[in-house]
């Protein structure tokens, strides 16, 4: 990659237009390497837990690193590969694994969670000024754009406000 075109940062790639291109065949190439082995493993007739323990600590951690920042604003083509590299890891295991809509859906609720329960931590503020008046609801951003609706921060309200975690009360600071 060129200076002008985009880098790699904490491991993903970024590009000028965030449009995640890149990352995502990044990150579909090491899951498929990373099959490869999970493929020799079922062939040395090795458990299926064993199985599942190497597809969660290698291969999904290559999968979903960082996918709380860049999992909600995937194309559908790119988030139809990923899924049919968890579907393939799946059979080699043997049991169905969770796509990768719900496990993005999963660690950016927990994600917003962690904030919200961490007074220190810079969107707490953000979010606490962001809770309704009248419900433990947190209201949502104002988004002129897609693009900014399908960020972190946006997609983790909708998803709170749509999940029964949103009438539980809030620790004090």
């Amino acid at each position: 990659m060129s200076g002008c075109c985009g880098g790699l940062y904490l491991g993903v790639h970024l590009d000028n237009e965030l449009n995640w291109r890149i990352n995502t065949e990044a990150v579909y190439k090491k899951g498929m390497s990373r099959l490869y082995f999970l493929r020799k493993l079922r062939s040395f007739n090795v458990c299926s837990k064993m199985l599942e323990i190497f597809y969660q600590s290698v291969v999904a951690s290559a999968l979903f690193f960082a996918a709380v920042c860049w999992g909600g604003s995937l194309r559908a083509g790119d988030t139809s590969r990923i899924n049919k590299l968890i579907r393939i890891a799946g059979s080699v295991i043997g049991i169905k694994l969770d796509p990768f809509e719900a496990v993005v859906e999963r660690r950016t609720l927990n994600r917003l969670l962690s904030i919200m329960d961490n007074p220190t931590h810079p969107l707490h503020l953000q979010l606490d000024s962001q809770r309704s008046s009248f419900s433990n609801r947190l209201l949502q951003l104002r988004c002129h754009k897609d693009r900014y609706r399908k960020t972190f921060l946006p997609t983790a309200i909708t998803l709170y406000n749509k999940s029964p975690l949103a009438g539980r009360e809030l620790s004090a600071p």
